[in-house]
């Protein structure tokens, strides 16, 4: 079972390429108008395993919000795409993970049910030229898109790079352990029959 997706999403705002393997090595091709987006997909591609190219320009000279929002959306929609029917997958991951100073759990259900909860305060408004107000932002469209409950619990940190570096890389790996397929599992985790 080849578990990948392909998704193209073009407005009169971004014009966005995402093609994701599920079932990968880490591997990237990234050409993304924002360069600390593109830093962070590079992180989660390579702490979930996943194989990710991505191509992404925008209104950047308006700011990065268009872009990283619709980043969100298209990579949502490529998780969801690549899932199928969800047969066999673990469903529930989690991961506390520390990044020098700082400590962040994410813990995601890939229900079919979106929800997204956020629970941090980061301590500035910039990292370099990027918003980070726009994180959260991302963060929201992907929980929706991807139809998942995902929760983001920042624990301590003051670096902010630190933050939201350790918020990709715990959902990566919070996300590779969901999609696992389990030998043990029949039809999908559920009781209700469907996800």
């Amino acid at each position: 079972m080849t578990r990948t997706a392909s998704i193209t999403r073009t407005t009169r705002e971004t014009d966005i390429r995402i093609d994701l393997n599920i079932d990968g090595e880490g591997q990237t091709d990234l050409q993304v108008q924002v360069p600390f987006m593109a830093h962070m997909l590079e992180l989660f591609t390579k702490h979930g395993l996943f194989d990710l190219n991505a191509t992404g320009k925008g209104d950047v000279e308006v700011d990065d919000h268009h872009l990283t929002e619709d980043l969100g959306i298209c990579l949502g929609q490529a998780l969801r795409q690549a899932l199928g029917d969800k047969k066999g997958i673990k469903r529930y991951g989690s991961m506390t993970l520390p990044m020098d100073e700082t400590l962040v759990t994410v813990a995601i259900d890939l229900s079919d049910r979106p929800h997204f909860e956020w629970k941090a305060a980061l301590p500035k408004d910039r990292v370099g030229s990027f918003d980070t107000e726009n994180v959260h932002e991302f963060f929201w469209k992907l929980a929706v898109e991807a139809r998942m409950n995902l929760h983001i619990v920042l624990h301590h940190g003051h670096n902010t790079h630190h933050i939201i570096e350790a918020m990709f890389k715990a959902l990566a790996r919070a996300l590779d352990e969901a999609t696992q397929i389990d030998s043990r599992i029949q039809g999908v985790p559920s009781t209700k029959g469907s996800l």
